[in-house]
């Protein structure tokens, strides 16, 4: 039972980690633009600028690791502390980057600030999760991801705004195009370095103690590993996945919308991936809703037969119909990654923060899949590369549809090793 002192200091850290959400959120939306953006401005082909991504989400993989076991000493504000601070020094880093016109730097900028976020999500997805019933960690988390789903919808309308119409005003001079990069991202500097003040100010929750507390009430106490828990490595397996899938959608999404709709400018493509962002904005508000009357599970099940569906369609390429099923897909993905999370992370106990860092690094799928994708979209079509997201999907519904089994299994192979345990007793 959560006392209403306890109730208080739960929803202003809820509220304050529901910011976060949004800022990386917004990161994440604006890194699609780029994509397109850097091939027109820098001149770089579709493969290479699939290294965007690679750089993006490649430092997930190497942050999430030293910063869950920097939270194991420190807590979970001081891992929030640590990624905004990582955010702010890679947003401003693009200056010095625009000043060069070089991609090199631009890359080196997004690995420094994807660090942060890298801590970031390591910190919030389980912090928020754990900010009350335990049995509401699910839709808690989903709630919190709609408000990054917020911030993708607004990133995208932000980036084609300013960075198109820099295209277009400059004559794809690149210092031209490059200097709304610049003021964007010392913007999101300036709104970062606010709401770490803020949060340094501001005394949360340590939950450390209600971590030790469920291992003592699962008779799982510090000697058994993570790793018996067939949930969980399944769930980064699936994860893995879903990041390469979603991420493989919004990387080539308004080259493909130009391929099969050629009558659109860049501008108007990149609004569209707005309005894919908003689909998926919706997509987590409702499902969310959605979630108190049909399992997690089973909705993550069925979410994913329908994504692999769209992706086929999406592959065929046929003119506005791939483009609407391409759109569609962000809706159904929505409540992909927070609910992958949430069943993952839902057991281990003390061991969270060292199982929320696998399930953040499993976020470096989002780093390989646009190469490959790229490399496709080179020597093909753009709609042909959308297969490899389809078979992803086809993964986390099998996730999705299994995890009532696998759950139950490790709770039984615990609760048989404990009974063992008790019989061996003299």
């Amino acid at each position: 039972m959560v006392s209403n002192e306890n109730g208080a200091k739960y929803k202003t850290a809820l509220i304050l980690v529901t910011c976060l959400f949004f800022m990386w959120g917004l990161s994440y939306g604006l890194v699609d633009v780029l994509n397109k953006h850097f091939q027109a401005v820098l001149g770089v082909n579709k493969a290479q600028s699939g290294l965007i991504q690679a750089a993006y989400f490649g430092a997930y993989f190497v942050a999430a690791v030293p910063a869950g076991l920097f939270m194991n000493k420190m807590g979970y504000k001081a891992g929030i502390i640590l990624g905004l601070t990582l955010y702010a020094v890679g947003a401003l880093l693009f200056v010095p980057a625009a000043w060069a016109m070089s991609f090199g730097m631009f890359l080196g900028a997004l690995f420094v600030l994807a660090l942060g976020l890298g801590c970031l999500e390591t910190a919030s997805n389980p912090y928020s999760a754990a900010l009350g019933d335990p049995d509401k960690a699910e839709t808690r988390l989903n709630f919190s991801q709609s408000f990054n789903g917020l911030g993708q919808f607004i990133g995208p309308i932000i980036g084609g705004t300013l960075f198109f119409q820099a295209d277009a005003g400059a004559g794809q001079n690149a210092a031209g195009g490059l200097d709304s990069v610049k003021l964007v991202y010392v913007g999101i500097a300036c709104v970062v370095l606010a709401l770490l003040a803020l949060i340094a100010r501001t005394k949360m929750p340590d939950l450390r103690d209600n971590e030790h507390a469920a291992d003592a009430a699962q008779g799982d106490v510090g000697h058994r590993s993570m790793w018996e828990h067939k949930e969980f490595i399944f769930g980064v397996a699936a994860q893995f996945l879903y990041v390469a899938a979603q991420v493989g959608l919004g990387a080539f999404f308004i080259n493909l919308t130009l391929e099969c709709l050629p009558e659109l400018t860049p501008q108007n493509a990149a609004y569209l991936l707005s309005v894919a962002m908003f689909c998926l904005l919706a997509g987590r508000f409702i499902s969310t809703g959605i979630m108190t009357r049909i399992a997690p599970a089973r909705l993550l099940a069925l979410y994913g037969v329908i994504c692999a569906a769209l992706s086929l369609v999406v592959c065929l390429g046929m003119g506005r119909l791939s483009v609407i099923a391409l759109i569609a897909a962000f809706f159904f993905i929505s409540i992909m990654f927070p609910t992958i999370f949430a069943m993952g992370v839902k057991n281990l106990g003390s061991r969270t923060r060292l199982g929320s860092s696998c399930m953040i690094m499993a976020i470096v799928g989002g780093a390989i899949m646009p190469y490959f994708m790229g490399h496709i979209a080179d020597v093909g079509r753009t709609s042909v590369a959308y297969l490899l997201p389809a078979g992803c999907f086809v993964a986390v519904a099998l996730y999705g549809a299994a995890y009532p089994r696998l759950s139950t299994a490790g709770h039984t192979a615990r609760a048989d090793t404990d009974m063992g345990a008790a019989t061996a007793k003299p």
